[in-house]
């Protein structure tokens, strides 16, 4: 079994969790299976493929029994979230484990087209009016359209609604993907066309493109430019967010007049986490200031780009405190200056008795 991990000196990267676990999966078990699920799935996640780890390596980390370890994937199994995919050689201790996605469980489960022949395996389905009714019930669905809409700028037409759901079902993919495909179509290809989003979805498909994270490594290999906006805007948590046409132009400034390198741009994005409102221009204020102080790289950020001396500030609030303009007042001498400290408390304890017998004589 293999799992993938990348190694870095710190980990500070992040591991996006559906809602979906978190809602309804999560509650219906206990916590070392969820813990398991958690840490396989960041090791799944992650993209560096000269490090294996295996169930004796989970079981390690979270310093629990190995048998705790194969009952929590046989739970998640039953659930029907994972897949124990065995190869030539394995030991019942030793599979790779499939995270299935769940935003397209969900909406198998609860979306059932009509015209799907599931006895026969017929996958070429055609959507009805009835199918469009029942589909736009699901939140994930009905989001996926609002996005289509706020991209094309226009609301789709029902026949056109039709054909998406016809994508999802057809060739498997998922509606994540499929809004990505309108954004692409539109923005980098210029074109208004569902049929024209539908052939870069059926090229995807053809490709085994059908979740966000082949798509990611797709884009890396044949469109960098693109590659970044997803990159960043996942980094800032915002994976299911297309950027504006002014964040896309601020995003091509980091890299083509500042000539910022991705792991410079995304140690300002891991800097963000500091304010509750990350944003692209909240990241673009960092920027440009590394830019201004001629910060070329992640090694000289602790360099170049320190705070003013906390104990230096302290001291000049201190010295300004203590410099105060002086009165006339300040060259009278105080009469107290010239007791001591016992006598200065036998004059008050005087005053105190002088005051309590004229008190009492005038209350007789």
């Amino acid at each position: 079994m293999n799992f993938i991990i990348e190694t870095t000196d710190i980990d500070l990267g992040d591991t996006p969790i559906e809602n979906i676990f978190i809602n309804d999966f999560m509650p219906m078990a206990n916590g070392t299976y969820v813990k398991v699920y958690l840490l396989g799935y960041k090791y799944a996640h992650d993209k560096d493929g000269n490090i294996e780890v295996d169930n004796r390596t989970i079981a390690k980390h979270l310093d629990i029994p190995l048998s705790d370890v194969l009952s929590a994937w046989d739970f998640w199994e039953s659930k029907g979230i994972i897949e124990k995919i065995y190869e030539d050689g394995d030991s019942k201790y030793d599979y790779k484990v499939k995270f299935l996605n769940l935003k397209q469980l969900y909406i198998k489960n609860n979306y059932r087209p009509m015209g799907i022949n599931k006895e026969v395996g017929n996958k070429s389905y055609t959507c009805s009016a009835e199918d469009l009714v029942d589909a736009n019930q699901i939140p994930a669905i009905n989001e996926m359209f609002n996005s289509i809409d706020y991209i094309m700028r226009r609301p789709l037409v029902p026949n056109e609604k039709q054909k998406v759901l016809e994508w999802i079902y057809n060739y498997n993919m998922n509606p994540d993907v499929i809004v990505k495909a309108f954004f692409y179509g539109v923005e980098k290809k210029g074109k208004r066309s569902v049929n024209y989003v539908g052939g870069i979805i059926k090229n995807w498909y053809d490709q085994g493109i059908t979740n966000g994270e082949a798509l990611e490594e797709y884009f890396k290999s044949i469109d960098e430019k693109y590659y970044r906006y997803e990159k960043i805007m996942k980094s800032l948590g915002f994976g299911y967010r297309l950027p504006s046409q002014s964040e896309m132009k601020v995003m091509d400034k980091w890299f083509e007049e500042y000539k910022f390198t991705m792991d410079l741009v995304l140690k300002a994005c891991e800097n963000s986490v500091k304010t509750s409102n990350p944003s692209i221009k909240y990241i673009d204020g960092i920027l440009s200031s590394w830019y201004g102080k001629e910060i070329k790289s992640v090694d000289e950020v602790e360099e170049k780009d320190k705070l003013p001396d906390k104990e230096k500030y302290r001291n000049i609030k201190t010295n300004r405190r203590s410099v105060i303009s002086k009165t006339r007042f300040h060259n009278f001498e105080q009469r107290t200056s010239n007791y001591t400290a016992e006598q200065l408390e036998e004059i008050a304890r005087r005053k105190r008795e002088e005051y309590y017998f004229k008190t009492k004589g005038e209350s007789k």
